[in-house]
């Protein structure tokens, strides 16, 4: 108990550490990109396993959580006059797990939100724009989407229906239009990873994670195939050290409509417009409805089916998912929270405009 005690006290002090020195983004990018060598280590060295070595931890560790709390009951019941020491010696285990992760987790994964981000390494920095621009890149964005509608396979009610196998066995090559527009964007692709529950995750409001102690990006297959290409590329982009949400999603339209992949490039054009269209929404929804009825039958379809399909799972288990996973990412800075996803839209504008 007391050289735990010791080793709890140690690894709180080191966290405090991390938040105390997050402000220094010399130090934090030297950390971050040293984390991360390891990190993509990590994800080739789990791409020679065929399933989710997170999903496979992450379900061992609730399973040994499960037996651990059984157990921990069974032993506080028979041991009288012993209860009070096997409950401290219980819990101070569980703290010191608690703690460990989270140490771990601020070096693999928290010092990326601190360290230098995708604008700075790029110079693309968002400016200010007006409801006109917002709509001409919108409606550029949809004409591109009815120039590559037609691109891609669809079933008999004209939805979406590319292979899953063909997508993700293209994903390792999408980011090489990326990477010549940005190259500090290179990295050796593996192949991400299809998540075995994937609809627990929908229920959760989650359409992939990437995972720092395995360097996986991880797919939720169970979400509308349309999207899937974009939510790869997006965890694609976390594998490349990009932390913010915005940062990766514009990565994500960038990689996709850079591929030369039909079925990525109309996926990139379909995200990157929902994101575009949202925004226009509140602020001019004339300008929205006008350029939404211009959308070919294809692309509408596939549009229904992604709201209705997420409308299904809205639930209160999706709703407390988003405050957690908003909560975290406040934690590392990043004040926007899940709101930083619209933020993307000014990027797109700095990015895309230009070339109208």
């Amino acid at each position: 108990m007391k050289k735990r005690g010791i080793y709890m006290i140690s690894a709180a002090a080191l966290t405090a550490l991390f938040h105390l020195l997050s402000p220094l983004k010399k130090l934090m990018t030297a950390v971050a990109a040293f984390t991360l060598r390891i990190r993509q280590a990590l994800a080739r060295a789990f791409s020679l396993l065929p399933f989710s070595a997170a999903e496979a931890l992450l379900c061992a560790a609730l399973i040994f959580l499960f037996i651990y709390i059984i157990c921990a009951a069974v032993s506080l019941i028979r041991g009288r006059g012993r209860r009070r020491r096997i409950l401290l010696g219980r819990l101070s285990f569980l703290i010191a797990a608690a703690e460990t992760i989270y140490l771990l987790l601020c070096l693999f994964l928290g010092a990326s939100y601190y360290s230098e981000s995708f604008q700075d390494k790029s110079g693309l920095r968002p400016a200010p724009s007006s409801v006109g621009e917002l709509y001409a890149l919108t409606d550029y964005f949809a004409e591109r989407l009815r120039d590559t509608h037609m691109q891609v396979p669809r079933d008999e009610n004209g939805l979406f229906s590319a292979s899953l196998d063909g997508i993700f066995a293209s994903a390792p090559e999408i980011y090489r239009g990326a990477e010549e527009c940005f190259a500090f964007l290179y990295l050796k692709d593996v192949p991400p990873k299809k998540v075995l529950f994937s609809r627990l995750m929908s229920r959760f409001n989650y359409t992939g994670f990437y995972f720092p102690f395995t360097g996986e990006a991880n797919i939720n297959i169970n979400a509308p195939a349309c999207l899937i290409p974009s939510t790869i590329a997006h965890e694609m982009a976390h594998q490349r050290g990009i932390a913010s949400e915005q940062d990766a999603n514009f990565c994500a339209v960038l990689a996709c409509t850079l591929s030369g992949d039909p079925v990525y490039e109309y996926s990139g054009w379909l995200m990157g417009y929902i994101h575009l269209c949202s925004a226009l929404y509140r602020y001019d929804r004339d300008g929205y409805y006008e350029i939404y009825s211009s959308l070919p039958d294809p692309v509408l379809a596939d549009l229904r089916a992604n709201n209705a399909y997420w409308h299904s799972f809205d639930t209160k288990s999706a709703e407390i998912s988003e405050k957690v996973y908003d909560t975290f990412l406040k934690s590392y800075g990043q004040e926007l929270g899940v709101h930083s996803y619209g933020a993307v839209v000014d990027l797109l504008i700095a990015w895309y405009l230009p070339e109208l």
